[in-house]
């Protein structure tokens, strides 16, 4: 038996070959990289999401390696009999003799108090470090946000600009503006529709995993093809990825940035990048990817305008690093906020997309079919349908971290709870995300083939998320009338025929009490 004095974990979302545990190889120190159940039974997952780390922590493995490092990758086979992650660390330690245990931060709260009570615990010299992940340092939080304080995102985003250098000329903005989000609002025409790449995809055998998972009895969601995992998993097909999109997709990624569309049916992420979960498991670093994606509009002026290079840095160095701040600064507390008092369930039709609302079941489908989402499906789909209906955020929370490929907790609850449900006392956004359906016709053609009329608020035909998005303004009234981004909305409703609006209060409540019929 080989005896090593240092035992180093590496999380499923911690696959980073840059960071320095890597700069020089110890003979005497073992990386351990583990499958647990802990992992897969914390929530359902997503089929796709459990293959994709658990593939991805293989990979990782061999190519620590090849490199000539001592690496222990342990499987569902190997770690069954451990209870949770602290017996498997007591375990190995006590197996090759290690006197010291280290790790990196984790980016969720369970498993960083689950670590640091094994650190304060432990006999043996426990030692806690960075990730060397994040642009903002774990550190450094706490001098940007304060708990239970709203923060503006655009303020923490032009700060994050300036002291990386993105797209900053003498000080001043790249162009002139900050942010081009104005330009980033179009709908797919017919033509556009016609001219969209196919996505980059990979066809990746899972099926061992597969085997194992049902092996161990994991309870998982979704659809997958086992011989076919399509999300990058190395970071090898992860820069492919990155490649793609920078060549094919960039030049028009900030154009149809919010847009929809049922039309396209072989690609589902349309002009978006596909990097989340390279990103989010940490196979590659943020300002990796921002660098390449400004080279490559440095390289291609006539081709690429500034506002996708914009759109793009935008959600990685402002909004990905601005809801892990506001995770950190407000957890534990933020996982419980329930500011609207929202209780009730998600229908079924979560998990198998039969419903008649063509939005929502479009966008269920697809998210159970590939795993993946994009943001304003996310948020303007699925989660403004669960807060017009008062689907508990816990319910929403847990849904939205077991379905998606990218959803870590640190991403997902800020994104879900915050930004979508409303439910954190206005800690992301100044308002709720409220709309009715006819946002969903302005970004996207679903409605053109809805069983509902997107333009009738009452009456058997009538677009439910009319009538619910009145029934929601009118409820949360009194928090909401004298909100100044959203109050004026109540002089359209007041000036509306009272019988107009009781039959549209009637006709949401009827829905509200039949959200299975929808």
């Amino acid at each position: 038996m080989t005896h090593h004095k240092t035992l180093r974990l590496i999380l499923g979302d911690q696959l980073n070959p840059s960071h320095s545990w890597y700069k020089q190889k110890d003979d005497d120190t073992l990386y351990l990289i583990a499958e647990l159940k802990q992992e897969t039974d914390y929530v359902k997952h997503h089929i796709q999401k459990l293959c994709a780390f658990f593939n991805a922590m293989e990979n990782f493995a061999t190519a620590l390696n090849t490199a000539g490092f001592n690496v222990l990758h342990l499987t569902l086979d190997d770690t069954d009999d451990d209870k949770d992650l602290i017996e498997l660390l007591k375990r190995v330690a006590d197996k090759y003799q290690c006197d010291s245990i280290e790790y990196q931060y984790p980016d969720e709260f369970r498993l960083k108090s689950q670590l640091a009570k094994f650190k304060s615990d432990s006999s043996l010299n426990v030692i806690a470090i960075d990730t060397e992940h994040f642009l903002l340092p774990f550190t450094d939080i706490k001098t940007r946000f304060t708990k239970n304080k709203h923060v503006t995102m655009e303020h923490f985003y032009r700060a994050m600009r300036k002291q990386f250098n993105i797209l900053i000329d003498d000080a001043k903005p790249t162009g002139g503006k900050w942010n081009f989000d104005s330009n980033n609002r179009n709908k797919f025409s017919k033509k556009d529709l016609a001219d969209i790449p196919e996505p980059k995809l990979f066809n990746t055998d899972v099926s061992s995993i597969i085997s194992r998972l049902n092996k161990h009895n994991v309870a998982y969601l979704g659809e997958i093809n086992e011989h076919s995992l399509e999300w990058p998993t190395t970071r090898k097909q992860a820069i492919e990825s990155l490649e793609y999109f920078c060549e094919h997709l960039l030049s028009r990624f900030g154009h149809f940035q919010d847009a929809m569309t049922d039309q396209s049916k072989n690609n589902t992420s349309l002009y978006h990048s596909r990097l989340s979960f390279a990103l989010n498991a940490k196979i590659l670093h943020p300002l990796y990817v921002i660098k390449r994606v400004i080279s490559e509009y440095e390289q291609r002026p006539n081709e690429i305008s500034l506002s996708q290079v914009e759109g793009f840095t935008r959600q990685v160095l402002g909004w990905r690093e601005y809801v892990r701040a506001i995770y950190w600064i407000n957890m534990p507390d933020y996982a419980v906020k329930n500011q609207l008092q929202a209780k009730n369930k998600l229908p079924s039709y979560f998990w198998n997309s039969s419903t008649k609302m063509n939005c929502l079941s479009h966008s269920l489908k697809q998210s159970l079919e590939t795993a993946y989402a994009h943001h304003i499906q996310r948020l303007m789909v699925i989660g403004n349908f669960c807060m017009l209906t008062g689907i508990n955020p816990d319910d929403v929370d847990n849904w939205y971290l077991g379905v998606y490929i990218d959803a870590i907790e640190w991403v997902e609850m800020p994104n879900t709870r915050g930004m979508s449900q409303f439910a954190d006392d206005g800690i992301i956004a100044t308002k709720p995300y409220a709309a009715s359906g006819n946002y969903i016709n302005k970004m996207s053609d679903y409605c053109k083939s809805c069983q509902y009329d997107v333009k009738q608020k009452v009456g058997d035909q009538a677009c439910p998320l009319n009538s619910l998005y009145w029934h929601f303004m009118n409820r949360h009234r009194d928090r909401l009338e004298k909100n100044p981004r959203i109050g004026m909305v109540y002089k359209n409703w007041d000036k509306q025929d009272e019988t107009l609006q009781e039959q549209t209060l009637q006709q949401a409540t009827y829905y509200l009490n039949n959200l299975e019929a929808l």
